[in-house]
């Protein structure tokens, strides 16, 4: 019976986080529409998915926003959950974009939120072509001062831990010469795990940490393995790329 009502309870909060997270797209949409400038549209996302987080009733807990450079950085993160866009937009300012993988494209209610706000699409790392092109779309960017924010495990799974960094955003930031900042998001997996689309109720942490110099003449594989290790520290799960 325990279990029963356990499920129904989860059921139930599932439905109204649909509800809450459908109505405040549906207006934030609308407003994508209408507002002008790209910095003001990312402001209305920023404040739609605080909303959206405190409708859920997990508003994160921030701890170090004090460690942004004020100047153009790259953000990488941790990635467990389908929430993690979301947190990183509600807690980041709004001059920060997202790289997106370019198979979202094909979301047209992804694609023309995402588009509005300047979100970088691009494709997977997997060729030398194909890397070139990302690259330079995202040097393009950072050139323009802007900030751009990462996931660099690419993907995710149920199971917890931190995996292997694809060297992309660290090449990049090196080239730039721009900071690199590691955060830190706990709590993602817990609410959403990557094998099921019900909802459960948790606590959301993003913490920034100290950011790493891109500039000092480290390879991207050094400074993708220093991001790493400070988030790993801090991130309270398994290390996922350990030998053996």
């Amino acid at each position: 019976m325990t279990g029963l009502a356990k499920r129904l309870g989860q059921g139930l909060y599932t439905a109204w986080a649909g509800l809450a997270f459908g109505g405040v797209t549906l207006l934030t949409l609308l407003l994508l529409l209408i507002v002008p400038g790209e910095a003001r549209r990312r402001a209305v996302v920023r404040r739609a998915a605080r909303l959206i987080l405190w409708l859920f009733g997990s508003p994160p807990r921030v701890q170090g926003l004090e460690r942004l450079p004020a100047q153009s950085c790259v953000v990488v993160a941790n990635h467990a959950s389908y929430l993690d866009g979301m947190i990183l937009t509600a807690v980041l300012p709004p001059r920060f974009s997202f790289v997106i993988k370019r198979e979202m494209t094909r979301v047209p209610v992804a694609h023309f939120l995402l588009r509005r706000i300047g979100s970088q699409f691009v494709e997977r790392f997997d060729g030398p072509r194909r890397s070139v092109d990302a690259r330079r779309i995202m040097q393009e960017a950072l050139h323009d001062h802007r900030s751009l924010a990462f996931f660099p495990e690419g993907t995710f799974r149920a199971e917890a831990g931190l995996r292997r960094f694809h060297a992309g955003a660290f090449q990049v930031a090196r080239r730039a010469g721009k900071p690199l900042v590691p955060v830190v998001i706990r709590g993602s997996r817990k609410m959403l795990p990557a094998d099921t689309w019900l909802l459960r109720p948790g606590r959301l942490e993003v913490e920034v940490l100290a950011p790493v110099d891109a500039s000092a003449g480290d390879s991207a594989d050094g400074l993708a393995a220093a991001c790493r290790s400070a988030i790993l520290a801090r991130l309270g799960e398994p290390d996922l790329d350990r030998p053996g």
